[in-house]
């Protein structure tokens, strides 16, 4: 994207996210659209317009107008965030991490701040909620759906990557046949970090058979050819038609009222991994692809059975006092 309705400030520091951080084009439209908003709110207050705040031209907002931001501008923009637009507590935080980061790079990479007007800038506090996942037999009953319809094996296949092995949306799209290995799978994450997925005996049998007995390889559009999954079109399936898929094989095996996703796939998998499979929360952390540690913990808060049973085997409750 050209960013054409923002400012040389907000555009290099967009263009700092895209080449010296790598990070994904969700990512950074995501900042796009939060410092665009924030921006037309803090000009029209310091330039006390009556405009409609989408309205408002940014793109001759230049570092003289930065230093002018103050941290109290910053919490009267969430303010009103809150209140006009009806934006969550985590979508805030969202928000407060994109000006953050912007005010953090005007400062120590552009060098062309020497205070930050927001470095003292607070997140609200969030409840801490446990991922919704798929019970065992759910996840059976999902299977045992997708592999009954039109493009079974594609559909069973990607089922079964999404359940074993964690992956995200983005991850299982952008698969292609040169990461398959005899074992192991090569995918990119955030970032564009790599990593290697174990492959067990359910998911290589699964991606062999739709190899073998379902994928087409002939009249594929150019970058379907080395997708792993495709479209009966001929294209590199998308993150829309996924989504779409698993919406369907939900509501065909009588879950579509439980509010799953492709997400709460990979909740599953990391749940299911953590509970029965004693691993280690580092090792879970490797095959999630998360970048910090803090971020997997959730899943040491899903398991009530092992809190039962840990407090069930405490010595102290076998005392008898007479």
């Amino acid at each position: 994207m050209a960013y054409d309705d923002v400012s040389k400030p907000v555009k290099d520091f967009l263009f700092y996210l895209d080449v010296v951080t790598g990070k994904s084009k969700n990512t950074i439209y995501e900042y796009y659209l939060d410092l665009r908003c924030y921006f037309r709110f803090i000009k029209s207050i310091k330039c006390k317009t009556d405009k409609n705040i989408d309205s408002i031209d940014i793109t001759d907002i230049d570092v003289d107008f930065l230093k002018k931001v103050t941290l109290e501008d910053t919490y009267e923009y969430l303010y009103y965030m809150k209140e006009n637009r009806k934006c969550s507590n985590r979508t805030l935080n969202r928000r407060c991490c994109s000006i953050r980061g912007f005010f953090k790079y005007m400062c120590n990479k552009a060098g062309a701040l020497t205070s930050n007007p927001v470095e003292n800038l607070e997140s609200s506090a969030l409840p801490r909620t446990l991922p919704k996942h798929l019970s065992l037999g759910e996840c059976e009953q999902l299977l045992g759906a997708a592999k009954d319809g039109n493009n079974g094996k594609r559909d069973f296949a990607i089922m079964t990557l999404f359940l074993n092995c964690g992956m995200r949306l983005a991850e299982l799209i952008s698969i292609n046949l040169s990461d398959l290995g005899n074992d192991y799978i090569t995918i990119t994450g955030k970032g564009n970090k790599q990593r290697s997925i174990y492959l067990n005996k359910a998911c290589k049998d699964a991606v062999d058979d739709y190899l073998r007995n379902e994928r087409p390889y002939n009249n594929l559009k150019d970058d379907a050819r080395q997708a792993l999954f495709v479209s009966r079109n001929g294209n590199r399936i998308t993150r829309r038609r996924v989504q779409q898929i698993v919406e369907e094989t939900l509501k065909k095996c009588g879950l579509g009222d439980k509010h799953y996703s492709t997400h709460k796939l990979r909740h599953t998998a990391a749940t299911l991994m953590y509970r029965y499979g004693n691993v280690d929360i580092r090792v879970l952390q490797e095959i999630l692809g998360h970048e910090n540690l803090g971020t997997t913990q959730i899943y040491t808060h899903v398991d009530s059975e092992k809190i039962k049973n840990a407090i069930d085997a405490n010595p102290v409750s076998e005392i008898k006092i007479k």
